[in-house]
């Protein structure tokens, strides 16, 4: 690849693409909901929010000056980051904190770069984050779906048009920020039924001596906050807020 192909693609990232008409950015909404609200597809779908939430705890950890031991992906749509350094104070409260709020301000920003008309962009930085959560995969399943999700994300950014591009991404941010607010409520009701003892809510009441229902609220306001002022970015609302 000569210079002037790299002036290229390095312009083609950066710049700005044309908005996609308002009926294709409520049809990827209503398509993301649809992939979020009925049991059995969101018992797949959900692995995509499995990534954001482990990508977040790593990403955040890495921020906090932790070691980054590895992460695990399931197919029963569960995951395990584990890092090492400090078992208290800000930097594992901020790691703990992270799972639950991440796939909804990965949304939240990823709709700020969508009402900006960075769309490929946002789907190169995918490509990009995801290449990096791969390094830290340490299970054959886990390894299959980042590699799907980031060739996903590579081929439609390098081989379609900017049409394709505009449906894509509009729909990965929706399912985003639909998908990262039902997780939260999975695990209130996990716990009012006495289950997931050793949930990220515990962990940082055990960590904070603040209780969990506090951090619950905390998970949902992230998550519901984001929807809102996400969802305003990508039907054009101007300011998110």
């Amino acid at each position: 690849m000569d210079i002037k192909s790299i002036t290229d693609v390095w312009d083609r990232v950066i710049g700005t693409q044309p908005d996609p008409p308002m009926w294709l950015v409520w049809l990827t909404g209503v398509i993301a909901l649809a992939a979020v609200i009925p049991h059995n597809v969101w018992h797949v779908t959900r692995n995509a929010v499995t990534i954001a939430h482990e990508g977040g705890h790593g990403l955040v950890a890495l921020l906090m000056g932790r070691r980054l031991e590895g992460i695990q992906l399931h197919s029963d749509t569960s995951g395990l980051t584990v890092s090492r350094g400090k078992p208290h104070g800000l930097g594992m409260v901020f790691t703990a904190a992270a799972g639950y709020t991440a796939p909804s301000l990965l949304g939240l920003g990823g709709a700020w770069l969508l009402a900006a008309g960075h769309i490929t962009a946002l789907l190169w930085g995918a490509v990009a984050l995801l290449a990096a959560m791969l390094v830290m995969i340490r299970n054959a399943y886990g390894v299959l779906t980042v590699l799907l999700a980031g060739g996903a994300f590579f081929l439609v950014s390098w081989l379609t048009g900017a049409a394709t591009q505009a449906a894509f991404g509009y729909l990965v941010v929706w399912f985003l920020l639909l998908g990262g607010v039902r997780p939260v409520f999975e695990l209130q009701g996990k716990r009012r039924r006495g289950g997931a003892p050793d949930s990220d809510a515990d962990q940082l009441a055990r960590l904070t001596q603040v209780p969990a229902a506090m951090w619950l609220v905390l998970f949902h306001a992230v998550a519901l906050c984001s929807l809102i002022g996400g969802g305003r970015w990508l039907l054009g609302m101007g300011s998110g807020w």
